[in-house]
């Protein structure tokens, strides 16, 4: 099982995968502060000065002047402005791997293009050959 577990866990595929995960989770925070820090803000002035992050549904019917004040005064709160910056975030994250995705894809079909050499003839054909070239001297 030992050895099973070394051979799975030493191929490349898994590497790829590992590096993968690391880059993807150093990818979320540049995500979520280009979200929250650069994009909803003129998006937030062009609608009013709104802040996206601060949009809540008090559930006890009262009112609050932010959502801080709400979650610190206990009340169950809908939170629908941080669930539009996580749509934003979840679109842009989908839009950058699949833009990956897509240079991927066309780099391994232009691999694919590339002209492969044509395929050795068969032994039985060289050996003809040769034994026709010995008849021709």
């Amino acid at each position: 099982m030992l050895k099973e577990f070394k051979e799975f866990a030493l191929k490349g595929n898994v590497m790829d995968m590992a590096i993968g995960i690391i880059i993807g989770a150093a990818f979320g925070p540049i995500v979520k502060s280009l979200v929250n820090d650069v994009i909803m803000p003129p998006i937030g002035l062009l609608m009013g000065n709104v802040d996206f992050s601060n949009l809540f549904i008090a559930l006890d019917g009262k009112d609050y002047a932010s959502l801080a004040a709400a979650q610190e005064a206990g009340a169950a709160t809908i939170n629908y402005g941080v669930f539009i910056n996580t749509i934003v975030n979840f679109i842009i994250v989908a839009f950058a791997v699949f833009m990956m995705v897509k240079v991927m894809n066309a780099a391994k079909k232009k691999e694919e293009e590339a002209p492969k050499a044509p395929p050795a003839p068969p032994a039985e054909e060289v050996l003809l050959t040769e034994i026709r070239d010995l008849l021709k001297k």
